[in-house]
């Protein structure tokens, strides 16, 4: 029996280890249609025994989270499929042994080092962006027979797509599952097709232009990563071991230059093609401020929605007032610029946007509340105790939004970053382990309800519901009004 959750996941990178691996054949860069085989964006490779050890002891995650498999698995039906050419920086860091470089590399990304060699020497991420596409156009409409029946993705390019997908599975009592591709692209680092040479506004803006004529254009793109891209500032993304040997200190707390104003603009503009629509994930908190005024001060960017896709909330009041909230859980969350200020997802919410929340344990609790978190070697238990972390992200929003009276469940869904060098919760390894998660979210949803709920009315909706908005059908309503 096939799985039929109807999940949505805002932000995940299916493509990154296998596209990687690719590199390691011949021809390059194909998306292999054996699905066992390592540059097959379907094979299976759930986390052994000591992929588990290695993970939890460095936060270090190589095996694959969101292959097809694994999604069909955990019945996911829909993703926003993230395309990533990884930043030269990452693989120039700290550690000057070269061949120690590049297995480091190589261990904390999975990618290959083939891969880590042609990041390395690359000198044109347009020309890279553009492969990684054609890898999932590849297998586009490939069906696939797994043991609960047969699957394929497809990339849409808007909601009556997908609409029109659901509705002929159903009339086809699910002879063929599909999992509905949306592209985004995380950086835009992406546009920079000369490394050797300071940017070119020109051909930065060409290339943006060539990527709103693509077949299937994003739905949205983050401006900033990792590294400085001369567009705007970045927060601090890294810790632990990957923090220590990767300089992100360039253009790190910086606002948006003339530059990355000019792309956001060609971005929304409508007269270019398609609107993609801007995630605002790893700006520095001076870029946010400065796009949100942006959207303030243009009458046609009224009702532009604000986009996290994998995300999570800091606890924290503000820009101006960096001190932390007096919410339950505000305390227990990690206050890094990375994540958003109450200030932020009161804005978020208003303008009808959507918070994908990530499964990155360091980056949705600090570092007391993972400690003080408990354990067990019982797998339920593990269970119960991680999933609450994500709870607490939720919870938190939806009392930030109570307090100021607003209904509060729906602009809150998942955004899991997986296969995006996370250190994903415990026991919630794969997409596979999604059913798991939402049963125990579930749980923490109707022990609070039950035992303390929201101070309006309008809030107080059951548990079982919650769950559906989160997983479900948040993410298709922000489809629905904006994915046309």
């Amino acid at each position: 029996m096939k799985s039929r959750n109807d999940y949505i996941d805002f932000h995940c990178h299916p493509a990154l280890k296998p596209y990687g691996k690719s590199y390691n054949f011949k021809p390059v860069r194909d998306n292999s249609t054996h699905r066992n085989r390592s540059r097959s964006i379907w094979r299976y490779n759930p986390p052994s025994l000591g992929d588990k050890l290695v993970n939890f002891l460095t936060g270090i995650t190589k095996f694959s989270q969101s292959n097809f498999t694994s999604l069909a698995n955990g019945g996911v039906s829909v993703i926003c499929a993230s395309l990533y050419p990884i930043e030269k920086p990452f693989f120039r860091n700290k550690i000057k042994n070269e061949f120690l470089k590049d297995i480091a590399s190589n261990f904390a990304t999975g990618v290959g080092r083939k891969r880590v060699d042609y990041i390395q020497g690359i000198n044109n991420y347009f020309e890279d962006l553009e492969y990684e596409y054609d890898f999932y156009k590849q297998l586009d409409g490939h069906e696939v027979l797994l043991p609960e029946g047969k699957f394929r993705y497809k990339i849409v390019n808007s909601f009556a797509e997908i609409e029109e997908i659901k509705k002929k599975e159903e009339i086809e009592n699910n002879k063929l599952t599909t999992i509905c591709v949306v592209l985004s692209i995380e950086g835009m680092h992406v546009l920079n097709s000369d490394l050797k040479k300071s940017p070119d506004e020109t051909k930065f803006l060409n290339n943006l232009n060539a990527i709103k004529s693509w077949q299937h254009s994003p739905f949205f793109v983050t401006i900033a990563h990792h590294f400085w891209n001369y567009l705007c500032g970045h927060s601090e993304s890294f810790s632990g071991i990957v923090k220590k040997k990767a300089d992100q200190s360039e253009g790190m707390g910086l606002g948006i230059t003339s530059l990355g104003k000019k792309v956001i603009k060609s971005l929304l503009n409508t007269t270019n093609g398609k609107r993609i629509l801007i995630d605002i994930k790893h700006m520095s908190p001076q870029s946010r401020s400065e796009y949100y005024k942006i959207l303030d001060t243009t009458p046609e960017y009224a009702n532009i929605p604000i986009i996290v896709s994998h995300g999570a909330a800091n606890g924290l009041k503000s820009f101006d007032d960096r001190t932390v909230g007096n919410f339950s859980m505000s305390k227990k969350l990690n206050p890094v610029e990375i994540n958003f200020y109450d200030e932020e997802i009161i804005r978020i919410a208003k303008s009808g946007g959507i918070i994908g929340l990530q499964l990155d344990e360091r980056r949705i609790a600090n570092e007391q509340t993972i400690k003080n978190t408990k354990h067990s070697l019982k797998r339920s238990k593990i269970m119960h105790y991680r999933s609450e972390l994500l709870w607490n992200q939720v919870q938190h929003i939806l009392q930030v939004l109570d307090d100021k009276k607003m209904f509060a469940w729906d602009c809150i869904a998942l955004g899991t970053d997986f296969d995006g060098i996370i250190d994903p919760l415990n026991s919630f390894w794969t997409s596979e382990e999604l059913p798991f998660l939402a049963d125990y979210l579930e749980r923490h949803a109707y022990n609070h309800m039950r035992n303390t709920g929201f101070k309006n009315a309008q809030n107080n909706i059951d548990a079982d519901e919650i769950i559906d908005r989160i997983f479900s059908s948040n993410g298709m309503n922000f489809f629905k009004k904006h994915f046309v």
